[in-house]
């Protein structure tokens, strides 16, 4: 019998890996809290880009995996194997990782800026902004898990602009500091 990546023994193993992955990564931030180094800023800089991005590839990646389950016939092989996709794409990967990008961008914005700057504000909404698109994309999933899905192909590809857009801005406002 040929194992597939969709069976169950996998899945089991994905996710004691990403609870590994987690724990190492919250092993570091506790570390880093307790010794106090000097550099400790730039660790924790260096560790919310780390989950930002790994946030932004999961926004950017699922609105595609969206695009594609549409045209799979529900009950299909392929539309399983979507479904699996998504839902470890969401669970494993974006949910912890929108969570330490906050908890350290929030870390960040309150013991460097002390949430005191226009470009901040701006940001910060562009992130909330981002995160009502994680859910948005987080229901989308518990819809196609579900088979309901009531939106087309053309609309994910909507929706997929609105990650890269977002984080566009969010890239300027942290860098540039414009007001």
């Amino acid at each position: 019998m040929i194992e597939r990546q969709t069976d169950s023994a996998p899945g089991r193993r994905a996710r004691l890996r990403a609870i590994v992955a987690l724990t190492v990564f919250v092993a570091l931030l506790v570390a880093l809290f307790a010794g106090q180094p000097d550099n400790l800023y730039l660790w924790i800089k260096a560790l919310h880009i780390i989950a930002v991005i790994s946030w932004m590839a999961g926004l950017l990646y699922l609105p595609r995996l969206f695009i594609y389950h549409t045209d799979a016939p529900s009950g299909s092989v392929q539309s399983e194997t979507f479904k699996t996709m998504e839902r470890r794409l969401m669970k494993v990967i974006m949910n912890p990782a929108m969570m330490i990008a906050w908890v350290l961008g929030l870390y960040l914005a309150w013991s460097v800026y002390g949430f005191r700057g226009g470009w901040l504000h701006a940001k910060l909404l562009c992130v909330v902004l981002l995160t009502l698109v994680h859910v948005h994309f987080s229901r989308a999933v518990t819809s196609f898990q579900q088979d309901a899905n009531r939106k087309s192909a053309r609309y994910w590809r909507l929706m997929n602009e609105a990650p890269t857009l977002l984080m566009i801005l969010i890239v300027i406002l942290a860098v540039v500091k414009p007001f």
